[in-house]
């Protein structure tokens, strides 16, 4: 039997500011107050799995045993069809950078380029049907773990459109909205209804906290 959360702190393995926003808001109504690994001073594990699976427990596990508390890991990313999921677990990595003024860092634009730049190879006509997905992995010190799924599946755009989001959101269109907006152009909370993450998050809400 899954061991449950009781309320109280946990640790979001993440220096993504926006990723701790998202999250935080998704988990605040159940009674938990997230602080992220950074916020903690606990260092980034390398990501070696090959899967959005392997990815989100590595990260769930060295932040429980780094900061002796519950925690959990999001591991997402985009799979776009015609090119065989790529980039998948790969997804930011396609947005690093060498060095920019100075600094290592990732640049979205670039990576959605890259993307955009891969679909136009197969002519006007490519299907541009892709998905994001989402695995939360939740850890504890003792070992113990659980780990919950979410898809979004929609098509990818160019150029990109809208001011919120992150990522690759100004270029996918969900499926589950009608109309032609952009993850990037819809309210926060339209897209917190819809998306991979929530689809994930209400697995785990219904494990965790459900009766």
């Amino acid at each position: 039997m899954t061991k449950k959360l009781g309320g109280g702190s946990l640790v979001i393995a993440t220096h993504n500011a926006g990723k701790l926003k998202e999250i935080s808001a998704l988990l605040e109504p159940y009674g938990m107050k997230c602080i992220s690994a950074g916020s903690l001073g606990l260092p980034e594990p390398p990501e070696t799995g090959k899967t959005f699976v392997e990815n989100a427990l590595i990260k769930a596990r060295a932040a429980a045993e780094g900061s002796g508390m519950a925690a959990l890991a999001d591991d997402s990313g985009l799979s776009v069809d015609v090119l065989d999921g790529r980039p998948g677990v790969y997804t930011a990595d396609w947005a690093e950078r060498q060095w920019f003024e100075g600094e290592p860092g990732r640049d979205w634009y670039m990576a959605m380029g890259k993307v955009e730049g891969l679909l136009q190879g197969f002519g006007p006509d490519v299907d541009r049907s892709a998905a994001f997905h989402c695995v939360l992995a939740l850890a504890w010190p003792d070992g113990e773990n659980a780990v919950y799924e979410g898809t979004c599946p929609g098509a990818l755009t160019w150029p990109p459109r809208g001011e919120m989001g992150f990522g690759y959101d100004p270029v996918f269109v969900p499926a589950a909205r009608e109309g032609s907006a952009t993850f990037a152009e819809i309210d926060p909370a339209e897209k917190h209804a819809i998306s991979h993450r929530a689809d994930a998050f209400a697995k785990l809400v219904a494990d965790q906290f459900g009766s």
